[in-house]
């Protein structure tokens, strides 16, 4: 067991799109991500997701709506809700996620953007 440091984190990667394991609890993961411009239009069949933005401004969009999360914000997407993040003005966005350890990173939808693995930093 030891802390860890979310900033010192986010300085070992610069990859947009690709999350980055920093931990588990229990069945479910902890991630880092960097986002920037628009992600791909998905879903998780049997996962929620919950997003907390460490710096930036994510827009979250829905098929009905788009939710703007600042930083220090948190947006939970409940499973089987499709949704598509997106950052403005070539802003890059850090966001720390934390999702089933089962959660498809692009649910059932492929796309050049898709991973399968995450690295554990």
């Amino acid at each position: 067991m030891k802390s860890i440091n979310i900033q010192q984190k986010f300085e070992q990667f610069e990859a947009k799109w690709h999350p980055q394991q920093i931990g588990v609890v229990d069945q479910m993961q902890v991630l880092l991500a960097k986002l920037q411009g628009e992600f791909v239009w998905h879903s998780h069949e049997k996962e929620d997701e919950l997003f907390q933005v460490v710096k930036g401004t994510l827009y979250m969009q829905f098929r009905d709506r788009t939710e703007i999360v600042k930083e220090g914000e948190i947006i939970i997407v409940p499973k089987g809700i499709e949704h598509c993040p997106l950052t403005k003005n070539n802003e890059i966005v850090e966001v720390l996620l934390f999702e089933k350890l089962t959660t498809a990173h692009t649910g059932k939808t492929k796309h050049q953007l898709t991973k399968t693995a995450y690295p554990k930093i």
